[in-house]
């Protein structure tokens, strides 16, 4: 038996630009850019603001330890923040801030705005207290356990400023998660809040780090942010509230920002951990904010006049890059918003597009499959026409959530890219690039790798794949932005990333190229279920369920089979208005075999309410292999709701009962 299931290789969607080129010109500029990166990259670092010229674009003496513009000088904070506040853009509104409570009518009742100049004043007090009151300097380390509020990209800009390394902890983590990470980074301070809001509750922050700093010894300084207001235990000399330790700094004091080093650290941001010890990734000053730069330019194509906003929690990858750094360093006004994206109803994202006319817009996959199940009606409600761009983050969009979302939101003419990147990459790897050259859209792929970096879909044997074959997903070529090593444990930074194919950075997921070449990614390669021989990744079948009109969400993970060796079964969110049936089943059953072929037949097909999720929204397959296989679900600090571990596990059990009843 084969797998018959193709991607939708041929169906390509022209959106309304004029920089739509076609897929040969974009594939000769590119092999340019590729055969000359080393040139290429040195062309786009000069379009930043160095204190001083490099002497070398790339240091490759001592791979894979790679560093990018040796001997150039630079600052994170002056480039996000001086610069713009000594131009024209010193009153300009760079973030407009919307907090989670509602009134009656559904309005926000917190929104504030900081312009340029606002925020390079709060930076450089920040920046001062943490100096001169703090004693912090070049070569410490501070961890930030802080919500979606205004002062986590303060506290980020200011560390950046005095070149204090940051490595910033995402506020659902739990005590021993932040304790491992404190440990790891050997973290002086920690600077965190009373507490945060997310679906109407108050997340007691406070009382979490408190439980992790009794189990860490570095930490000597606990900075608190009033953000809800709630009592909580403060301990004398160690523990300081931010607005009171703030009143003696002078409101124009000016703090000189370090000169670092392009290779100096600028932060520490640790995977999540879900298999063994956390990853520490180093990310370096000088090729970090060299990737954002094109970045935002080609991928997000920014322009003065842009309201844009990425819906990621500046806690994961996605929001350091494109929430603080990567936005602020090119003057854009964006949106920062705190709690959950349909609290307290289905459309209060689309109530942001609308308030404040969004035209960049950056979100997740499996935030739109949520959208989804609620409907069209909630997204009709408003205007979204100001929208001219849209992008995808976080794993592979399926065909149909592509497709829907370009309808309702994208008006079938704007760009809708699927971004491929990781914390590793340090910025957007594999994308369609809208504000440089823009290829054809295809419903579901990742389009082709950025100008400057060559990627791979490679065999066992490192050998490249032909087109349509599946493989793993590989860079042949350093690129800025990447990591300097893994925190604290460079051998497992070779052996993680740079062992399986020697000379090529693996990426860990599971890839195919079209005809066209154009990539998609298929899932982490952890994930691929081995049925019969025949690898399948979570991606493709997932698209093939959500293919049926009943489908809004759904989640394949594969269990032992004596037979098979693994068969793949599928938990699965329906939309408003179907019930789970026999007869639905079976027509979801015949749809899979119909698109995937007959060594895709489901084990079984679950219907739950919710699927275990992180708050950025991703699902957390191997939570649901763990509850299936009956084995420990291990780490769940980060799921958004608890209770659809339950819901997984009663489908389950149900399922078996009705099994055995039988």
């Amino acid at each position: 038996m084969s797998v018959t299931w193709a991607l939708p290789f041929e169906k390509k969607i022209n959106p309304k630009s004029n920089k739509l080129v076609s897929i040969n010109t974009y594939k000769e500029i590119h092999s340019q850019s590729v055969k000359e990166y080393k040139q290429f990259w040195a062309s786009v670092a000069s379009e930043l603001e160095w204190f001083k010229p490099w002497e070398k674009i790339i240091d490759d003496s001592n791979p894979p330890f790679y560093k990018w513009f040796v001997g150039g000088e630079l600052n994170a904070s002056y480039l996000t923040v001086d610069r713009h506040a000594k131009s024209w853009r010193k009153n300009k509104v760079a973030i407009i801030w919307e907090g989670e409570p509602v009134d009656q009518n559904g309005n926000p009742t917190e929104v504030k705005k900081l312009t340029y100049y606002d925020l390079f004043r709060e930076v450089n007090r920040t920046a001062y207290l943490l100096r001169e009151k703090y004693g912090l300097r070049k070569g410490d380390a501070v961890t930030i356990y802080l919500p979606m509020i205004p002062e986590l990209p303060i506290f980020m800009l200011a560390l950046a400023r005095i070149g204090v390394v940051f490595s910033v902890v995402f506020s659902g983590f739990s005590a021993d998660a932040l304790a491992t990470r404190i440990d790891d980074a050997q973290a002086k301070m920690l600077i965190t809040a009373d507490g945060g809001w997310r679906r109407g509750k108050v997340v007691p922050l406070k009382d979490i780090a408190d439980k992790a700093l009794e189990k860490v010894s570095t930490i000597k300084d606990v900075i608190v942010v009033r953000r809800v207001g709630n009592k909580v235990n403060m301990i004398e000399g160690r523990d300081k509230y931010y607005d009171e330790v703030m009143k003696d700094v002078p409101i124009d004091v000016y703090v000189e920002p370090e000169r670092m080093k392009s290779e100096d650290p600028l932060y520490i941001l640790y995977t999540s951990g879900t298999t063994g010890k956390p990853k520490g990734i180093v990310h370096d000053t000088g090729g970090y904010m060299t990737l954002l730069h094109a970045t935002m330019r080609w991928v997000f194509d920014v322009r003065d006049d842009d309201i844009y906003w990425c819906t990621a929690d500046i806690g994961w990858v996605t929001g350091h890059s494109y929430i603080v750094f990567g936005p602020l360093q090119e003057g854009v006004t964006e949106i920062m918003y705190e709690g959950a994206l349909d609290w307290p109803q289905p459309d209060r994202w689309v109530s942001i597009i609308e308030r404040y006319g969004i035209t960049i817009l950056y979100t997740s996959p499996t935030a739109i499959r949520s959208f989804m199940k609620y409907g069209d009606e909630w997204i009709k409600k408003h205007k979204v026409n100001t929208v001219r761009i849209m992008h995808s983050v976080g794993e592979p969009i399926n065909p149909e959530a592509f497709e829907w979302f370009f309808k309702l939101v994208g008006r079938e003419e704007i760009p809708f890219g699927s971004t491929w990147w990781m914390t590793e990459t340090g910025g957007i790897m594999i994308s369609h690039l809208p504000g440089l050259y823009l290829i054809p859209l295809k419903p579901g792929t990742n389009a082709m790798p950025i100008l400057g970096v060559e990627a791979d879909v490679v065999d066992e044997n490192g050998n490249p794949t032909k087109p349509e074959e599946r493989g793993y997903l590989v860079i042949k070529n350093p690129w800025p932005g990447m990591p300097l090593t893994i925190h604290r444990d460079p051998e497992r930074y070779i052996k993680v990333y740079w062992s399986k194919f020697p000379g090529m950075f693996y990426a860990g997921d599971y890839a195919v190229r079209d005809s066209d070449g154009y990539f998609w990614i298929l899932g982490r390669a952890d994930e691929v279920i081995k049925v019969a021989g025949h690898r399948l990744g979570t991606y493709e079948l997932e698209s093939a369920i959500i293919e049926h009109p009943a489908v809004a969400e759904s989640a394949v993970v594969g269990i032992p089979d004596p037979v098979k060796g693994e068969v793949p079964v599928a938990f699965i969110i329906l939309k408003q208005g179907y019930t789970p049936s026999k007869e639905l089943m079976d027509d979801i059953l015949k749809t899979v075999r119909d698109k995937v072929g007959p060594i895709a037949t489901l084990g079984g097909v679950y219907f739950v309410s919710k699927l275990p999720k992180t708050r950025s929204g991703k699902i957390m397959r191997r939570v649901v292999r763990a509850v299936i296989t009956n084995q420990p679900v291990g780490d769940v600090t980060t799921l958004e709701d608890e209770a659809s571990v339950d819901e997984v596990r009663k489908a389950y059990e149900e399922f078996k009962a009705e099994i055995q009843g039988k």
